[in-house]
Protein backbone atom coordinates (compact mmCIF):
# COMPACT_ATOMS: atom_id res chain seq x y z
CA UNK A 1 0.00 0.00 0.00
CA UNK A 2 1.23 3.24 -0.50
CA UNK A 3 2.36 5.87 2.07
CA UNK A 4 -0.49 8.35 0.84
CA UNK A 5 -3.08 5.73 2.46
CA UNK A 6 -1.41 6.00 5.53
CA UNK A 7 -1.36 10.06 5.92
CA UNK A 8 -4.65 9.76 4.62
CA UNK A 9 -5.45 7.63 7.68
CA UNK A 10 -3.85 9.93 9.62
CA UNK A 11 -5.55 13.15 8.80
CA UNK A 12 -8.67 11.42 8.75
CA UNK A 13 -7.91 10.17 12.69
CA UNK A 14 -7.03 13.66 13.96
CA UNK A 15 -10.09 15.09 12.03
CA UNK A 16 -12.38 12.59 14.35
CA UNK A 17 -10.79 13.93 17.78
CA UNK A 18 -12.47 17.68 17.49
CA UNK A 19 -15.94 15.94 16.97
CA UNK A 20 -15.65 13.14 19.41
CA UNK A 21 -14.25 15.84 22.11
CA UNK A 22 -17.76 18.17 21.10
CA UNK A 23 -19.62 15.43 21.67
CA UNK A 24 -18.08 14.81 24.80
CA UNK A 25 -18.53 17.97 26.14
CA UNK A 26 -22.12 18.10 25.30
CA UNK A 27 -22.98 14.73 27.64
CA UNK A 28 -20.13 15.33 30.28
CA UNK A 29 -18.79 17.80 32.63
CA UNK A 30 -15.54 17.87 31.06
CA UNK A 31 -12.28 19.77 32.08
CA UNK A 32 -8.90 19.61 29.85
CA UNK A 33 -5.98 18.69 31.92
CA UNK A 34 -2.71 19.80 32.86
CA UNK A 35 0.73 17.76 32.26
CA UNK A 36 -0.56 14.60 33.94
CA UNK A 37 1.70 11.38 33.67
CA UNK A 38 -0.84 8.39 33.82
CA UNK A 39 2.33 5.93 33.85
CA UNK A 40 1.09 4.04 30.79
CA UNK A 41 3.92 2.35 30.30
CA UNK A 42 2.86 -0.32 33.19
CA UNK A 43 0.43 -1.57 31.06
CA UNK A 44 0.53 -5.11 29.40
CA UNK A 45 -1.87 -3.72 26.60
CA UNK A 46 0.46 -1.21 25.17
CA UNK A 47 3.82 -4.03 24.86
CA UNK A 48 3.70 -3.74 20.84
CA UNK A 49 4.63 -0.04 20.78
CA UNK A 50 7.85 1.04 21.18
CA UNK A 51 6.08 4.57 22.13
CA UNK A 52 3.11 6.01 23.38
CA UNK A 53 2.17 9.25 24.56
CA UNK A 54 -0.56 11.80 25.44
CA UNK A 55 -2.14 13.61 22.57
CA UNK A 56 -4.52 15.24 25.16
CA UNK A 57 -6.11 14.28 28.10
CA UNK A 58 -9.23 15.67 29.65
CA UNK A 59 -11.28 15.20 33.01
CA UNK A 60 -14.44 14.00 33.48
CA UNK A 61 -16.18 15.40 36.82
CA UNK A 62 -17.79 13.15 38.64
CA UNK A 63 -19.43 12.64 42.13
CA UNK A 64 -16.73 11.12 43.99
CA UNK A 65 -13.67 11.16 41.98
CA UNK A 66 -12.47 12.22 38.16
CA UNK A 67 -11.72 9.99 35.71
CA UNK A 68 -9.81 11.07 32.65
CA UNK A 69 -10.37 10.53 28.66
CA UNK A 70 -6.75 10.12 26.83
CA UNK A 71 -5.97 10.61 23.02
CA UNK A 72 -3.09 8.69 22.42
CA UNK A 73 -0.08 8.79 19.67
CA UNK A 74 1.23 4.91 19.57
CA UNK A 75 4.17 4.16 17.70
CA UNK A 76 4.31 0.45 16.68
CA UNK A 77 7.35 -1.83 17.37
CA UNK A 78 7.28 -3.77 13.68
CA UNK A 79 4.96 -3.00 10.69
CA UNK A 80 3.13 -5.39 8.38
CA UNK A 81 5.38 -6.56 5.61
CA UNK A 82 5.59 -4.32 3.18
CA UNK A 83 4.25 -1.08 5.14
CA UNK A 84 6.45 1.59 6.66
CA UNK A 85 5.62 2.08 10.37
CA UNK A 86 3.05 4.77 11.26
CA UNK A 87 1.95 6.35 14.05
CA UNK A 88 -1.52 5.14 15.59
CA UNK A 89 -4.45 7.34 17.16
CA UNK A 90 -6.35 5.75 19.59
CA UNK A 91 -8.78 6.65 22.47
CA UNK A 92 -8.66 5.33 25.95
CA UNK A 93 -10.44 5.78 29.17
CA UNK A 94 -9.41 5.72 32.52
CA UNK A 95 -9.97 5.64 36.39
CA UNK A 96 -8.64 5.47 39.75
CA UNK A 97 -10.01 3.02 41.96
CA UNK A 98 -10.28 2.54 45.55
CA UNK A 99 -9.62 -0.93 45.34
CA UNK A 100 -5.84 -2.42 44.75
CA UNK A 101 -6.92 -5.15 42.40
CA UNK A 102 -3.10 -6.24 41.76
CA UNK A 103 -2.93 -6.90 37.88
CA UNK A 104 -5.96 -7.65 36.51
CA UNK A 105 -6.89 -7.82 32.47
CA UNK A 106 -10.63 -8.34 31.63
CA UNK A 107 -12.13 -8.93 27.34
CA UNK A 108 -15.16 -10.57 26.44
CA UNK A 109 -14.51 -14.59 26.58
CA UNK A 110 -13.83 -16.50 23.00
CA UNK A 111 -14.73 -19.79 22.41
CA UNK A 112 -10.73 -20.61 22.16
CA UNK A 113 -10.41 -18.95 25.74
CA UNK A 114 -13.25 -21.73 26.97
CA UNK A 115 -11.48 -24.61 25.20
CA UNK A 116 -8.45 -23.60 27.35
CA UNK A 117 -10.05 -23.27 30.35
CA UNK A 118 -11.24 -26.91 30.47
CA UNK A 119 -7.76 -28.19 30.01
CA UNK A 120 -5.70 -25.22 31.84
CA UNK A 121 -8.31 -23.41 34.11
CA UNK A 122 -6.05 -19.97 34.88
CA UNK A 123 -9.14 -17.53 35.22
CA UNK A 124 -10.95 -16.37 37.75
CA UNK A 125 -15.01 -17.14 37.57
CA UNK A 126 -17.76 -16.22 39.98
CA UNK A 127 -19.52 -18.70 41.20
CA UNK A 128 -22.26 -16.61 42.48
CA UNK A 129 -22.19 -15.10 38.92
CA UNK A 130 -22.26 -16.91 35.98
CA UNK A 131 -23.68 -14.64 33.32
CA UNK A 132 -20.67 -12.12 34.09
CA UNK A 133 -18.42 -15.41 34.20
CA UNK A 134 -19.56 -16.58 30.67
CA UNK A 135 -19.59 -13.78 29.12
CA UNK A 136 -15.38 -12.42 30.21
CA UNK A 137 -12.52 -13.74 30.71
CA UNK A 138 -10.51 -11.88 33.31
CA UNK A 139 -6.67 -12.99 34.48
CA UNK A 140 -5.93 -11.88 37.77
CA UNK A 141 -2.57 -12.02 39.19
CA UNK A 142 -3.87 -11.94 42.91
CA UNK A 143 -6.64 -14.02 43.01
CA UNK A 144 -7.70 -12.94 47.02
CA UNK A 145 -7.00 -8.81 45.70
CA UNK A 146 -9.53 -8.86 42.68
CA UNK A 147 -12.29 -11.03 44.26
CA UNK A 148 -12.30 -8.18 47.13
CA UNK A 149 -12.43 -5.46 44.61
CA UNK A 150 -14.56 -7.26 41.94
CA UNK A 151 -17.75 -6.91 43.81
CA UNK A 152 -21.65 -7.13 42.67
CA UNK A 153 -21.67 -3.61 41.64
CA UNK A 154 -18.01 -3.76 39.67
CA UNK A 155 -19.21 -6.34 37.83
CA UNK A 156 -22.70 -4.84 36.76
CA UNK A 157 -20.94 -1.81 35.56
CA UNK A 158 -18.49 -4.06 33.23
CA UNK A 159 -21.61 -6.31 32.28
CA UNK A 160 -23.25 -2.71 31.21
CA UNK A 161 -20.16 -1.77 28.75
CA UNK A 162 -21.75 -1.12 25.15
CA UNK A 163 -18.33 -1.46 23.18
CA UNK A 164 -18.02 -4.83 21.41
CA UNK A 165 -14.43 -4.68 21.25
CA UNK A 166 -12.76 -3.36 24.26
CA UNK A 167 -10.08 -4.71 26.56
CA UNK A 168 -10.11 -3.80 30.59
CA UNK A 169 -6.37 -3.46 32.17
CA UNK A 170 -6.08 -2.86 35.98
CA UNK A 171 -2.52 -2.27 37.29
CA UNK A 172 -2.93 -1.86 41.33
CA UNK A 173 -5.63 0.90 41.33
CA UNK A 174 -5.51 2.14 37.84
CA UNK A 175 -8.17 1.00 35.79
CA UNK A 176 -7.56 1.72 31.58
CA UNK A 177 -10.37 0.62 29.34
CA UNK A 178 -10.24 0.75 25.19
CA UNK A 179 -9.18 -0.82 21.68
CA UNK A 180 -6.84 -0.03 19.11
CA UNK A 181 -9.50 0.54 16.15
CA UNK A 182 -9.87 4.25 15.08
CA UNK A 183 -11.59 7.13 17.48
CA UNK A 184 -14.99 8.34 16.87
CA UNK A 185 -16.98 10.06 18.62
CA UNK A 186 -19.24 6.68 19.47
CA UNK A 187 -16.41 5.12 21.09
CA UNK A 188 -15.63 8.16 23.26
CA UNK A 189 -19.13 8.26 24.68
CA UNK A 190 -19.33 4.76 25.76
CA UNK A 191 -15.95 4.79 27.20
CA UNK A 192 -16.71 8.13 29.06
CA UNK A 193 -19.97 6.34 30.10
CA UNK A 194 -18.38 3.55 31.60
CA UNK A 195 -15.39 5.33 33.07
CA UNK A 196 -18.04 7.96 34.70
CA UNK A 197 -20.20 5.08 35.95
CA UNK A 198 -17.35 3.24 37.57
CA UNK A 199 -16.39 6.26 39.36
CA UNK A 200 -20.03 7.03 40.83
CA UNK A 201 -21.01 3.38 41.44
CA UNK A 202 -18.31 1.75 43.25
CA UNK A 203 -16.77 3.94 45.88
Amino acid sequence: MSSSFDTAQIITQAAEVPAALATLKQKFRVEQTGHIDFHLEQFSIFKNYSDVSVSGSYAIKNKNNDSYILFTTAVPKHADHGKTITDEQHVWALAYLKHDFGRVLIRRETLVDKIKELIHPVELDFAEDKAFSDTFYMLVSDRQKAIAGTDRNFRNVIMDIRLDDFVIEIVEHTLIIGNTHPVSAEKVIHLAEFVSRLCTTCD
